[in-house]
């Protein structure tokens, strides 16, 4: 299904909604409202579509095996439009969900966000705002090897692996920050890496390699999530390169990572609740 919500600038968010039921007769039957996930799309902050989330990442699991209902955001895309664009339109969805959770069939007191590289960072950015604001709540979230540090790290410096690499991540972050780019003044908000209060943040999963330039921000986001209280694994794996999930579906590690996160999601959807107005 999709749809056209309304921005506070009054431009037309275009969201695609993922039901169960809607591709084949197998997916749970939803008996009353379900798990309601905003998933997030990747593309370096410069590439990519609403579609991509359920044609190439983790949420077609979610909605046949689970019966979640999954909507994702096509969001402005730099350079067109810098930061914080994209994340103030992936927060009208967050507020589209849990304003019309019954027509939606969710739960309102079950939204998770998610996202693969850029949408990773998108995700984390908007449990950041979420939280900040104090608006909605957000109960668990899957960044998954999210794209959060606008400056080098040990993995994204001079990483030259195939799909992403050191030269694409300055050419991403330099679009989406636009003349914020190279500046100490890059908010949370941009590159949660910059976050150092991670207190009160929901339940978090996520899974990333070592070849990818995000392996050593992935890892330190986690570690500091946890060192304020909060469930967060971090699953890794040797070798490989950005995005090996969605480029090498047979790979074992592939089918472990995704193993991984379905046993995650529904340890969420079992264990965690976040009331909303």
């Amino acid at each position: 299904m999709t749809l056209h919500i309304p921005c506070p600038d009054g431009h037309q968010l275009k969201l695609l909604v993922y039901r169960p039921g809607d591709e084949d007769d197998d997916a749970p039957a939803a008996g009353g409202a379900v798990t309601g996930v905003l998933w997030i799309h990747g593309g370096g902050y410069v590439t990519g579509m609403a579609a991509m989330a359920h044609l190439l990442g983790r949420p077609r699991s979610l909605v046949k095996k689970f019966g979640a209902v999954v909507v994702s955001p096509e969001y402005s895309l730099s350079p067109a439009h810098h930061y914080p664009v994209a994340l103030e339109e992936c927060y009208t969805a967050l507020r589209y969900m849990v304003d019309n959770a019954e027509t939606l069939g969710i739960r309102r007191d079950q939204i998770f966000v998610g996202g693969e590289s850029a949408g990773g960072g998108l995700a984390a950015a908007l449990c950041l705002l979420a939280r900040d604001r104090g608006e909605i709540h957000i109960a668990f979230q899957m960044p998954l090897y999210p794209m959060i540090d606008d400056r080098d790290t040990p993995s994204s410096r001079d990483n030259h692996n195939i799909v992403w690499n050191t030269r694409l991540n300055h050419f991403g972050w330099s679009r989406y920050l636009g003349e914020l780019y190279g500046t100490p003044d890059v908010p949370k908000y941009a590159a949660p890496a910059r976050e150092t209060n991670f207190e009160g943040l929901p339940p978090a999963y996520t899974f990333v390699c070592s070849g990818d330039p995000f392996y050593s921000e992935t890892i330190d986001y986690f570690d500091r999530l946890r060192l304020a209280g909060i469930p967060a694994t971090c699953d890794t794996f040797d070798g490989l390169f950005h995005a090996f999930d969605i480029y090498l579906p047979l790979n074992p590690a592939t089918r472990t990572a995704i193993e991984n996160f379905e046993a995650a999601f529904l340890y969420a959807q079992t264990h965690y609740l976040a009331p909303n107005p």
